[in-house]
């Protein structure tokens, strides 16, 4: 198949170029990572945390999933990916930052949307999933804002923090000093992304 073909050759031109430019890098990864950041962010392939970033092997730990979600502190039933591997980050890793970054145009929350509408609901996990923005998007479409899209957007990306801080070792690191968290929304078509003020609640472009 030519796509799988694409990845190949992507892969021989890492192999010939980047690999050989970072050698010494990949070389020390080999004995462990130690990221001083993670990065939350969703799952949708022009949504890239190492391309907007523009980081280097090592530099971030990463987590994707549909829209960029976190779900609240909880140890009953069922798998718990999201939970593991932030996690592992924090306690395993000790990472320094948490980032979760939200996106324009996302599936996860045009499908919440979609929700709010009884006759919709095709899908089982993404619907299931998605419930952990119910609330704010209620909340959203009750304002009525001009883009309810970007704005469950943003609010999702509240939504994830919030639920972070549910968790007892990161609520303890963050009191501590030793953990920060932070909240952004990157614009497609702009290129731009969008740290978010928790104290005002807007997201703004960075100085």
């Amino acid at each position: 198949m030519p796509e799988f073909k694409a990845l190949l050759e992507g892969y021989h031109r890492f192999r010939a170029d980047a690999y050989r430019q970072q050698k010494a890098r990949y070389d020390a990864l080999e004995q462990g990572q130690s990221p001083p950041v993670m990065v939350i962010s969703c799952c949708d392939s022009r949504v890239d945390p190492a391309t907007i970033f523009d980081t280097v092997p090592g530099q971030v730990f990463a987590l994707r999933n549909v829209a960029n979600l976190v779900p609240p502190f909880e140890t009953g039933g069922g798998l718990h990916g999201a939970s593991a591997a932030i996690e592992f980050g924090v306690l395993g890793l000790e990472v320094k930052h948490i980032v979760v970054v939200g996106h324009g145009q996302c599936g996860g929350i045009k499908a919440a949307l979609e929700q709010s509408n009884p006759a919709s609901g095709q899908n089982i996990f993404i619907d299931d999933w998605m419930g952990i923005v119910s609330d704010a998007r209620d909340d959203v479409l009750a304002r009525a804002p001009a883009d309810p899209q970007r704005a469950l957007e943003m609010e999702a990306v509240k939504v994830s923090l919030r639920n972070l801080r549910t968790f007892p070792f990161i609520k303890a690191r963050e009191a501590s000093g030793e953990l920060k968290l932070h909240g952004a929304w990157f614009a497609i078509a702009e290129g731009s992304l969008y740290v978010l003020d928790e104290d005002s609640g807007e997201f703004t472009l960075p100085q």
